[in-house]
């Protein structure tokens, strides 16, 4: 092995980054950022996890029949900034989730705003989909 070798190798990881970074932030592949959605239902999980949070749902559709929805956030650094914790939300809280849809028709969102049952708002400063970490 050359001392150029490391050098290549280390050019190569940094030719292939923005092309993965490009591929995570992909918000307006998924999510329609031209429509807005609002559900209400009660949490069944709440993960607090990287890359992005995400939140489940249980939600009564207009037949009474129960749709299990996921709603996507920010990664939790951004979340604590806004003043969520790991605990800020659990299972059996009814939330109202504000967000961009899924363009597949899947009952998966984007969420932009959340208010709790009584229709506090949960954190502040709603996200934009130009916040996409």
């Amino acid at each position: 092995m050359t001392a150029r070798t490391p050098l290549a190798l280390v050019a190569a990881a940094l030719l292939a980054l923005p092309a993965g970074v490009a591929a995570h932030h992909s918000f307006a592949v998924f999510f329609d950022p031209s429509k807005s959605i609002t559900i209400t239902g009660t949490v069944t999980e709440f993960r607090f996890t990287n890359p992005h949070g995400t939140i489940a749902l249980d939600v009564k559709g207009a037949d009474g029949r129960i749709e299990k929805w996921r709603a996507e956030t920010n990664a939790p650094v951004i979340l604590v900034r806004r003043g969520w914790t790991r605990d800020v939300i659990k299972p059996g809280d009814v939330v109202t989730i504000e967000g961009w849809p899924s363009r597949d028709g899947r009952p998966y969102m984007r969420l932009r705003e959340m208010r709790d049952a009584s229709g506090k708002p949960i954190g502040h400063a709603p996200f934009r989909p130009s916040e996409q970490s």
